[in-house]
Formats: structure tokens, sequence, C-alpha cells
């Protein structure tokens, strides 16, 4: 009996990641194209963000990080060590 490795990527996992997010592009593309794709209207949106903002704030451990972190951003840091001033 041959057993196979079970941390062995097979398929499309199994692409470099280039050509993995090259081919996912394109059938994106073509499902639009052909009018088979989910867009979004503002309100679905809103909603799904609605939906995941109420997930996430049930982590409290999370939600105290973000409160300790207060009102900086990467952006703000990283803007900050380049220019002292």
């Amino acid at each position: 009996m041959v057993v196979k490795d079970q941390t062995s990527k097979t398929g499309f996992a199994a692409l470099r990641p280039e050509k993995h997010k090259e081919l996912a592009r394109r059938g994106g593309q073509t499902a639009h194209r052909l009018g088979k794709a989910h867009t979004f209207t503002p309100e679905e949106a809103r909603a799904a963000g609605k939906k995941g903002g109420r997930v996430v704030s049930r982590d409290r451990a999370h939600m105290a990080e973000i409160g300790r972190k207060g009102g900086a951003s990467p952006r703000r840091q990283r803007a900050k060590a380049k220019n002292p001033n």
C-alpha cells in the first residue's frame, strides 16, 4: 500500500505564487466578462463590514491590543522613522 505524503501540495496549490495569482486573475476577469461574477452593492458591502466587525469585536484581547495602539497606524510610524522632524 502506498501512503501519500500529507504535506505535499497538489494542483492549483502546488503552483508558484506568481503563476497562481495570474491564473486566479484571469479566472476573475473571465467571470466578470461572462456576467457570472458577483459585484457587491454599497448596501451589501456595508452589511458584510458590520458582520465582520461584530465577529472581530468579540475577541476582547484583540480589541484591547487595538486600543493600546491608539491612533498609531503603521504608515504614520514609517513616515516618522523616515522623517524624524
